[in-house]
């Protein structure tokens, strides 16, 4: 019997990338292999992404592109799932005709059962719908080749509706996975080789309010904290108003938790906050902020900021600049803001002009290279421990690895280093990562 092969392209977040693996580990399940180009491939999946609009731009584009793959193979089969899916429904079948499968967020378990059908002569599936429970949650993705660092779904919805995000709408409702499952998945990647673990959430904080016993995110931590062979913990997302003492404290009693927390603000205008239904003010944010260094002076804190939204004015985008500038953020994912169906922002008047939301963008990006640029510059002689992940992506006689504050780093090496801990000098720096040296093990202890 011949061996069939699936590609997947993933648009979007950590999240999407690991529902990529997830149904990458179903199809292998069912006999599939994974092949590194969709022109080789039995089975291809799009993996799509809606909470930008350049993101469903993207999405479509690669649909055109794929319409002629199905042109010059009638029996290639190809799939649309995750956000988008969710969202349009049979819709994006009416708009890409040449497409077999649209799955949602809720019904990636049921992919590789829908392509059976397909291959038995059914024509545009489609699943979107909502359920109790999401079983693709529970698909643990084991490393593949020598990977020492994987991502773990702890929850998935979100219950806040800001005014702007569709999450909500496609992700559905906040749902948190047992805690006793989170460990065994944990368990279990450890066991496997992996080092470091990246637990995912629309909103983390929230973790386990609609579990019974009391589960809460720090608690999960602390039982995280001392599985054998996780040398490092991450997670994202956090939302500011949930973001709570006892987590904040999770940074000086959990070894392992690396000093790092993507803490999105979106604007520094309290008119923008309450018009984007973020649940706190520009000065809280920055209390919390002030609680996280004073805890953790090392902290690295990145976070996520809306251009142009609705109503925001010269003296609000100002006031967003000043809060960068008092924060000083090690780094930020910026975008324009643009309507998503369906989001009560959606329907808000005082809309941005576009050539005025891209010239703010530029502001604010330009001030924003300026800080994470100061702030790699001070890492300049400085000794960090790095995990080495594997090779660089643009060097490959080099080895890439991360400082547990999150920012990347080349070191010369050998491949038997890939899963280590290692201390290095920083002795480049630059906009997006830092070059380093080894220090030998002599050198290390002394630092």
């Amino acid at each position: 019997m011949r061996t069939k092969y699936f590609y997947i392209h993933t648009f979007g977040c950590q999240m999407n990338v690991h529902d990529s693996e997830q149904v990458a580990e179903m199809l292998k399940a069912r006999g599939y292999e994974r092949a590194e180009r969709a022109d080789t491939s039995d089975v291809v999946i799009v993996n799509t992404c809606c909470v930008r609009e350049k993101a469903e731009q993207k999405a479509f584009s690669m649909m055109g592109r794929l319409r002629r793959l199905k042109r010059d193979n009638p029996g290639l089969i190809l799939c649309v799932v995750g956000c988008m899916a969710q969202q349009r429904g049979r819709d994006i079948l009416k708009r890409v005709p040449c497409l077999d499968i649209v799955v949602g967020t809720h019904n990636l378990h049921r992919l590789p059962r829908m392509i059976s059908e397909i291959e038995r002569g059914r024509k545009g599936v489609t699943e979107t719908g909502f359920h109790d429970s999401i079983a693709s949650m529970d698909v643990v993705s084991l490393p593949v080749g020598r990977r020492v660092t994987a991502f773990v779904s702890i929850m998935q919805g979100c219950d806040n509706f800001c005014a702007y995000c569709i999450v909500p709408y496609v992700r559905g409702r906040e749902m948190s996975r047992e805690s006793t499952d989170i460990i065994k998945e944990i368990e279990t990647l450890a066991v496997h080789g992996v080092k470091e673990v990246t637990l995912l959430g629309q909103n983390v904080n929230s973790y386990g309010k609609n579990l019974a016993g009391g589960q809460h995110f720090p608690a999960l931590l602390e039982r995280i904290g001392v599985i054998p062979g996780i040398e490092r913990i991450r997670f994202t997302t956090s939302h500011p108003k949930d973001l709570s003492d006892d987590l904040i404290r999770c940074f000086t009693t959990i070894g392992t938790l690396c000093e790092h927390i993507h803490l999105p603000v979106q604007s520094g205008s309290d008119v923008i906050l309450r018009r984007m239904k973020r649940g706190y003010a520009a000065g809280e944010y920055l209390e919390k902020v002030e609680r996280l260094r004073e805890v953790c002076p090392d902290i690295s804190i990145t976070s996520d900021i809306i251009v142009g939204f609705p109503g925001e004015s010269d003296g609000e985008f100002q006031k967003t600049i000043d809060l960068m500038e008092k924060v000083r953020f090690d780094n930020t994912f910026s975008f324009v803001y643009s309507d998503r169906p369906g989001t009560a922002a959606e329907g808000y008047d005082k809309k941005v002009k576009r050539d005025v939301q891209i010239e703010r963008l530029t502001v604010l990006q330009s001030l924003q290279a300026r800080h994470t640029e100061e702030k790699n510059r001070k890492m300049q002689g400085a000794a960090a421990e790095i995990l080495i992940e594997g090779f660089s992506k643009n060097d490959r006689t080099d080895l890439m690895g991360r400082t547990r504050t999150n920012t990347i780093v080349n070191v010369g090496g050998s491949r038997d280093l890939i899963g280590n801990l290692e201390m290095v000098k920083i002795t480049e720096t630059y906009m997006h990562s830092l070059r380093g040296e080894l220090l030998a093990k002599k050198e290390a202890l002394t630092c």
